[in-house]
């Protein structure tokens, strides 16, 4: 048999970061026992009123004639539901006065997809032989982009001003100065907030980068997982924004539907085309179970109450409480920094000048059954980000599991960093 992949086919089939988390997260979910301590992936907490709304609605489902063979018998269009369709172009002009309608959106397998679709639609070698890239105007950024070229290496990145602040806090800024767009640049690419740091990008951040893409003629992506208006696991003050040179991705998985596999992509018109034609040769349609479970209540508006009622303060206060276990942990002499946390799912720690790398330290953690990620994933893009230390001196940890399975593996992080600190010093 030959086993030789095409180029495409080593960029995608040799393992990745994003691999190696999910898998560690699936195989910790389906079969971790009591002492794994599952700290690395992204699966949002299951929150009680959520998932009680989700019953009621596949009850609602079943309930109506016709109902359960229109979600799981039939195929929806390339494009999306059209009844979801018209509910969230409805939702985002009554809220916030977009202009939009259902031709400026279109549905993916999950948001992973459709950045797959994005960044290759985009970015990529063109007829005329220029390859073009996506400018990730702050780094770290989402792990699973990073492999989804479907050719040559497709990132440029910006290194971040760091803010320190206090004695274990830090935040990250966009270096605008260093910021720098040409002819290589196919579109400009952020998350907010974004994963892994939980920062949020501020409303004049935003508005200079969106400034920025449309002065050169290229768009602004916006990743929206986390971000508002749903699941709005935002922190910090942050206005929803879009035009026809923003692309918004928006997901149904944080706030609760991870297994429906349901991306939303919000773009001018032939964007949104383009992401339905892709949708239709790689996987025929859609799935339909999140559009058909979520639809009353885009349509009522109710999902912007779950959002903004329970979603948001559940988080908040996993977000404080994890925050304020790292405290106890950690010894206050040890150089621990955590970055703010405005939104998001996770905290995200910084030990500088830690003897060891951050790659060595996840091993070490998930000997003892504690599963992070390794920083050193997110820092891609960068002409020399091996070489910055700072890439190897981060973890991101996750806080949505139970009280004890968090609390438990901070206390093992603080036990292993401290003693890599201790090794270090004594050599």
């Amino acid at each position: 048999m030959n086993e030789q992949f095409s180029d495409l086919g080593e960029r995608l089939c040799r393992g990745s970061g994003i691999e190696e988390l999910m898998d560690d997260l699936g195989n910790a979910l389906a079969l971790g026992g009591p002492d794994t301590m599952m700290l690395g992936g992204g699966q949002p907490a299951h929150i009680p009123e959520v998932n009680a709304l989700w019953r009621r609605r596949l009850e609602e489902v079943m309930a109506t004639p016709g109902g359960m063979e229109k979600m799981l018998c039939n195929y929806d269009p390339p494009r999306g539901n059209p009844m979801f369709l018209d509910a969230v172009a409805d939702l985002f002009k009554r809220s916030f006065g977009w202009e939009i309608t259902a031709k400026n959106i279109a549905i993916t397998s999950g948001g992973q997809t459709a950045f797959f679709f994005l960044f290759n639609a985009l970015a990529g070698t063109f007829k005329n032989g220029i390859n073009k890239k996506i400018l990730l105007p702050l780094v770290p950024e989402y792990i699973g982009y990073s492999n989804q070229s479907v050719g040559s290496d497709m990132f440029r990145a910006v290194k971040p001003l760091i803010e320190k602040i206090g004695d274990h806090d830090y935040k990250y800024h966009v270096d605008f100065d260093r910021l720098h767009v040409d002819d290589e640049i196919a579109a400009i690419c952020v998350s907010r907030p974004t994963n892994p740091t939980g920062n949020v990008l501020t409303d004049d951040e935003i508005a200079r980068l969106a400034a920025i893409a449309d002065e050169n003629g290229i768009p602004l992506i916006i990743d929206n997982a986390y971000g508002a208006p749903f699941p709005n696991i935002i922190f910090s003050e942050a206005t929803p924004v879009w035009d026809e040179n923003i692309v918004l991705t928006l997901s149904l998985s944080k706030i609760g539907l991870p297994g429906t596999r349901t991306g939303i992509v919000v773009a001018r018109e032939e964007i949104a085309a383009a992401v339905a034609s892709m949708s239709a040769i790689v996987g025929l349609a859609n799935g339909n179970i999140g559009q058909a479970l979520m639809e009353p209540l885009v349509r009522s508006g109710e999902i912007l109450q779950l959002s903004n009622e329970v979603v948001r303060p559940y988080y908040i206060e996993k977000s404080r409480q994890a925050r304020a276990w790292v405290d106890d942990a950690f010894d206050s002499a040890l150089p621990y920094r955590v970055h703010l946390s405005e939104g998001a799912l996770f905290l995200w720690l910084w030990f500088e000048g830690l003897p060891i790398s951050s790659r060595e330290l996840y091993e070490r953690l998930k000997a003892r059954g504690v599963l992070i990620v390794s920083g050193h994933y997110f820092f891609f893009g960068l002409d020399d980000d091996d070489a910055w230390k700072h890439r190897h001196e981060c973890i991101r940890v996750t806080y949505t599991m139970d009280e004890r399975t968090v609390h438990e593996g901070i206390k093992i992080i603080a036990e292993e960093v401290e003693a890599a600190y201790a090794v270090g010093t004594a050599t």
